[in-house]
C-alpha cells in the first residue's frame, strides 16, 4: 500500500514538474514572439494607413500601379523567392516543418507595403500571417528548436501577427490552430497561441492599431429571422465557393498569357488601374476598409461585391502581394448589406453575416468565424452567426483560399478523408 502511495506521489509529482515547466517556458517565448511580432505589426499598419492616406489625398497615385508591381517582383526576386507560396509557407512550415526565414518577413513587408501604395485590391491579414509565422520561425530556429517546438512557435508567431493587426485576439489565437487541417485542432499549441495573441495585440494597440467597431441591429428575433438568416449563409456559402474559383483562375490565366513575372504583375497593375477609372470610384483599391464600414449604415449596390472580387483577383493573380481576408470582409460585408434589406433583415445584420460567412467559407474555419463574430460584432446575436457559420460552412464544400490546407474530415460526415482544398 505504501509503495503504490509512493509510485502515485511520484508519478503526481512529474506530471505538475512537466506541466508548469511547460506553462513557464512557452509563457515566456509567447511574449518574446509576440512582442516583437506586435512592433513589427505596428510598423507595418502604419505605413499601409500612410499610403491609403496618399491615395485618398492623391488619386493619380494609382498612376504608379504598374511600377509598383515591378517593384513587388524585384523584391521577391533579389530575396531569391521566385516561387513564394506565400500564406500557404506558413501552413507548410506549420504541419510539414518548414523553415521560414527573414527572407519571407522581408518580401512580404514590403511587397505588400508597395501593393498598397500604388493602389493593388489586397488586404494585409496574409501579411501578419506570413510576418509573425516567419518571425516565429527564426526564433525557433535561434533556439534550435525540434520539429514539434517549431511547429509551435510559429502558430505564436501567426496569432500574434493576426491578432496585433486585426484587434481580434480569441480569433486570432483560433485560427492559427484551426486553420492548418480542417476537421482537427492543435490544442498543444493553446497556451502559447492565446499568451502571444492577446500580448500582440497589447503592443500594437499601444502604437493605436484598433479593431473595427460597428453597431448591429436586428430587428426581430422570431423563427422567419433564422430562415432569414439561413438563406443569407447558405448563399455566402456558394460565394465563397465563386470567390476561390476566381482568385484560381485569375492566376492561372496570367500564367498563361505572361511568362516573365515583370511583364505580368505590370499588365496586371495597368489592368487595375484602367478598370478604377472606367468605373469611376476608387472604393476598390487598397483594403477598402471605409466601404467596409459603409455597409454597416446603408445598403451596399447590387455591384458592390462583385466588384471587389474581381478586383482581388486581378491584383493578387497577376503577382501582387497583401492578404485575401479584408477584401473577403468588403466582398461579405457588401453582400450581406446588398440582400439582407431584399428578405427584410437590416442592412447592418445582413453586413456582419456576411463578412462572417464569407470569411467561414473561404478559410473553412467554423469556430474562428463565430468567435471573429463575437469579438467584432457583439454576443447579442451569438446564436444567429453560429447558425450562419456552421451553414456556410458546410455550403462552401471543399473550396478554399490555402491550397495547402488539409481537409482531415468530411464535412457531411464522420469520415476520414484527408485532402487538400479544391481537390475532388
Amino acid at each position: 500500500m505504501k509503495l503504490s502511495f509512493l509510485l502515485l506521489w511520484r508519478k503526481a509529482e512529474r506530471f505538475v514538474d512537466k506541466t508548469f515547466e511547460s506553462l513557464i517556458k512557452w509563457s515566456l517565448i509567447a511574449v518574446a514572439v509576440s512582442v516583437v511580432v506586435g512592433l513589427i505589426a505596428a510598423g507595418f499598419n502604419f505605413l499601409l494607413s500612410e499610403c491609403a492616406s496618399l491615395r485618398e489625398k492623391y488619386p493619380l497615385i494609382l498612376l504608379s500601379l504598374p511600377l509598383c508591381g515591378l517593384a513587388v517582383t524585384a523584391v521577391y526576386h533579389i530575396l531569391g523567392l521566385r516561387f513564394d507560396k506565400g500564406t500557404n509557407m506558413v501552413i507548410m512550415a506549420v504541419r510539414d516543418g518548414e523553415k521560414m526565414t527573414w527572407k519571407n518577413t522581408l518580401s512580404i513587408f514590403f511587397g505588400t507595403v508597395f501593393t498598397h501604395f500604388g493602389g493593388g485590391s489586397a488586404g494585409r491579414e496574409g501579411a501578419a500571417l506570413q510576418i509573425g509565422g516567419s518571425v516565429g520561425s527564426q526564433i525557433g530556429l535561434l533556439l534550435k528548436f525540434d520539429k514539434q517546438d517549431h511547429r509551435i512557435i510559429t502558430m505564436c508567431g501567426m496569432s500574434a501577427g493576426f491578432a496585433a493587426l486585426f484587434g481580434t485576439p480569441a480569433a486570432a489565437a483560433l485560427f492559427s490552430m484551426e486553420v492548418i487541417s480542417v476537421g482537427i485542432m492543435h490544442y498543444s499549441a493553446i497556451v502559447p497561441c492565446v499568451i502571444a495573441a492577446i500580448t500582440g495585440l497589447k503592443v500594437s494597440s499601444f502604437f493605436g492599431v484598433k479593431a473595427m467597431s460597428v453597431s448591429v441591429i436586428l430587428e426581430s428575433t422570431n423563427f422567419t429571422a433564422y430562415l432569414r438568416t439561413a438563406l443569407l449563409a447558405a448563399l455566402c456559402g456558394l460565394l465563397s465557393i465563386l470567390f476561390c474559383y476566381m482568385l484560381k483562375m485569375s492566376g492561372k490565366a496570367f500564367s498563361h498569357f505572361f511568362k516573365n513575372q515583370y511583364i505580368k504583375t505590370a499588365s496586371g497593375g495597368v489592368i487595375v488601374a484602367a478598370l478604377t477609372f472606367i468605373i469611376g470610384t476608387y472604393d476598390y483599391n487598397g483594403a477598402g476598409s471605409d466601404a467596409i464600414m459603409r455597409a454597416f449604415v446603408t445598403p451596399a449596390g447590387a455591384e458592390e461585391f462583385i466588384l471587389k472580387m474581381i478586383f482581388t483577383a486581378i491584383t493578387l493573380g497577376c503577382g501582387y502581394k497583401g492578404g485575401e481576408i479584408l477584401p473577403v470582409f468588403f466582398a461579405g460585408s457588401a453582400f450581406g448589406s446588398f440582400f439582407a434589406p431584399l428578405i427584410g433583415l437590416d442592412c447592418s445584420f445582413g453586413a456582419a453575416v456576411g463578412l462572417c460567412c464569407l470569411f467561414c467559407g473561404v478559410t473553412n474555419c467554423p469556430i474562428t468565424a463565430v468567435i471573429l463574430s463575437m469579438e467584432l460584432f457583439g454576443a447579442e446575436h451569438f446564436i444567429f452567426y453560429l447558425l450562419a457559420c456552421s451553414i456556410a460552412y458546410v455550403v462552401s464544400g471543399y473550396a478554399g483560399l490555402y491550397s495547402e490546407q488539409k481537409i482531415v474530415y468530411s464535412k457531411l460526415e464522420p469520415k476520414y478523408i484527408d485532402k487538400k482544398v479544391g481537390r475532388k
